[in-house]
């Protein structure tokens, strides 16, 4: 049984920061399914991105050697050895997740990274992260579930869209459940979702320029009730549709990453 530490903000002294996004795990069955889930082994590169009051923390410290977190808020920082139950295996960074390079943390081997995320940031961060795929092993994160839905969405659906295609070209992403918003202390206004990011070693797919094919699906899917024709016009001719094998009276959101790449290496001038 994974030791838990579903503390109260309120109890703890701690009053939850908008401007951080604070939402506070407490759900001990919720905990546990996340521990379960990301199964950590004794000598694992764990990082956990805002531990907030190590509700998550306290489990995972006790199955690992070492446990790296990353902590925006000085307070919370401060209070983490007392609130874990071994402090002596805990390295502490206080830094903004957004701008630290997490490839000082894999010398050695790489790295399994956990978190509750914010929400305000999630999406920055995550871009952050899977830029750095080649020192990460896994990710395992909590968002609203309306983002993880979209994350891994397939073709055809209605949540398929930019986040669909650019995470699934770095990384295989797999839903993995549901959180209730009472799990939180203070409750969000969503319901929120568990999700995992495996990050390739290689990717199965390989576009000849990634940034222009992050351009290019991120401005067909700002304008995806427009045929591909009408969005890539300048872009694109019927030479180059008929090279990429795509209709070009297609929507973006009926497309595969292996379509999406195959129109970015025929684009005739890049984004």
């Amino acid at each position: 049984m994974y030791q838990i530490n579903a503390l109260n903000p309120k109890q703890e002294g701690h009053q939850a920061r908008k401007r951080f996004g604070q939402n506070f795990l407490h759900d001990q069955r919720v905990i546990e399914k996340i521990v379960r889930a990301v199964n950590p082994r004794h000598d694992d590169n764990v990082v956990e991105i805002g531990p907030g009051l190590a509700a998550l923390t306290s489990p995972l410290i006790g199955e690992v050697d070492r446990l790296t977190v990353v902590e925006l808020d000085r307070d919370l920082a401060a209070g983490l050895p007392s609130r874990v139950p071994y402090p002596d295996r805990l390295n502490i960074i206080e830094a903004d997740a957004l701008k630290f390079d997490f490839a000082q943390l894999a010398l050695d081997k790489p790295l399994r990274v956990v978190g509750n995320l914010p929400y305000n940031i999630s999406t920055p961060l995550l871009f952050h992260l899977v830029e750095q795929g080649d020192i990460i092993q896994d990710m395992h994160f909590m968002l609203q579930k309306e983002v993880v839905e979209r994350i891994t969405a397939a073709p055809n659906s209605k949540t398929y869209g930019r986040l669909s295609v650019m995470l699934q070209y770095y990384c295989k992403a797999t839903y993995l459940f549901e959180v209730p918003a009472g799990a939180f202390n203070p409750p969000p206004k969503v319901t929120s979702a568990v999700f995992r990011l495996e990050p390739y070693a290689e990717k199965p797919l390989q576009a000849q320029n990634e940034a222009n094919l992050s351009a290019l699906v991120g401005h067909v899917f700002t304008q995806r009730r427009k045929t591909l024709r009408n969005s890539l016009k300048g872009k694109l001719d019927d030479d180059g549709f008929a090279k990429a094998g795509v209709d070009p009276m297609a929507r973006p959101e009926t497309l595969s990453l292996a379509q999406f790449i195959a129109l970015s290496d025929a684009c005739v001038t890049l984004f």
